[in-house]
């Protein structure tokens, strides 16, 4: 029987986002479910480049299977490279894999090239990644976008297992307010100056409301100043909870394009306040709830033009926005945390 559980996680040091989230969110659901549980957290650096391959050695050295007078069940584990951990019983819950070097790389989010050590590290995350899986009983990925990854680099199998946000009963729908609003940590990948961008050609007294901190933040309050929004753009930055739910139920819309999204809890976010969400045909995840006319608006291109065209049609249109945040709803409701848990937590190799 499974009572007494490692869940093992990977710290950046200053940084809480997302998956800082969602490993709290599922240690405070696995303990109100009665399982013992012991957070196993190990900093992870990757640069300069030598370094990703010693902070993975030292998961793949450490001993998780007990102590002296307690022995451990079942390691749960999440993203690169807590899941090198070796345990009898260890579990995947795949964020993501070290993208760098996998569908990033080629691209201006990844720092490796073709020299000699950048290829051999590459080749050594590749077979040490393998291996793991390989000895995992159960891989479990937060998306589908998350499991094609592993499937098109790894030739390994994820079963989707989606994630509910914090609070997720809490969200709710009040009257549509005269703003889009965008969440998340201010990174480039997440494209919050797109945003910037198309709200200098939004007509009317429409306002953009960022939430979130990040390294971006100085420089995109100087794009707002140089586009001339900088009085129709407003920065909050961190924001406690309750704050947050209520800018969402009174959103007019959700801006939320981010580039390839592993998941993306705001979009979960945004529909369960029945919120449109306007975003871009390359956003990844965000795409596996929300559809052209079915949860939002999509952006064929993913430039300022098409964005503040989104936009607009939204803010124009009260009863097509109210009919996008419904029909959108209705695909996260189901999303809960018991079937979470029972899926991480069971004794049968093969569930589905």
């Amino acid at each position: 029987m499974i009572k007494r559980l490692c869940l093992c996680s990977v710290l950046t040091p200053f940084v809480h986002g997302g998956a800082e989230i969602l490993v709290d969110l599922l240690e405070e659901k696995l303990r109100w479910r009665g399982f013992e549980v012991e957070r196993v957290t190990l900093p992870f650096k990757w640069f300069p480049k030598e370094q990703i391959l010693r902070d993975a050695l030292a998961w793949r050295l450490m001993d998780v299977t007990g102590s002296y007078f307690h022995s451990v069940d079942r390691v749960i584990c999440t993203k690169f490279p807590s899941y090198m951990v070796k345990h009898p019983s260890k579990v995947l819950w795949l964020f993501h894999q070290h993208r760098e070097v996998y569908d990033f790389y080629g691209t201006s989010f990844s720092s490796f090239g073709e020299g000699h050590l950048d290829q051999s590290v590459r080749q050594m995350v590749f077979e040490m990644d393998n291996s793991a899986f390989s000895e995992a009983k159960k891989i479990y990925t937060i998306s589908r976008n998350v499991a094609g990854r592993l499937q098109r680099y790894n030739g390994v199998h994820g079963t989707v297992l989606y994630p509910p946000p914090k609070n997720s009963e809490r969200y709710r729908s009040e009257k549509f307010g005269n703003y889009v609003l965008s969440v998340g940590r201010l990174e480039l990948n997440k494209r919050v100056a797109l945003l910037i961008r198309a709200m200098a050609q939004v007509r009317g007294e429409i306002r953009a409301v960022i939430v979130g901190q990040g390294p971006q933040r100085e420089s995109l309050e100087r794009l707002a100043e140089k586009c001339g929004v900088a009085h129709r753009v407003e920065f909050l930055g961190f924001v406690e909870d309750e704050r947050l739910l209520d800018l969402y139920s009174q959103a007019g819309m959700v801006y939320f394009a981010p580039i390839d999204e592993d998941y993306g809890f705001v979009t979960v976010e945004a529909l369960l306040s029945e919120r449109p969400i306007v975003t871009s045909s390359d956003s990844g995840g965000v795409l596996e709830f929300v559809e052209e006319g079915c949860g939002g608006l999509v952006a064929q291109e993913p430039c300022e033009e098409e964005i503040a065209r989104l936009i607009e049609r939204l803010a124009g249109d009260r009863a097509l926005s109210q009919e996008l945040g419904r029909e959108g709803r209705k695909r996260v409701v189901p999303l809960n945390w018991d079937y979470v848990v029972d899926r991480l937590t069971s004794e049968s190799e093969g569930i589905p």
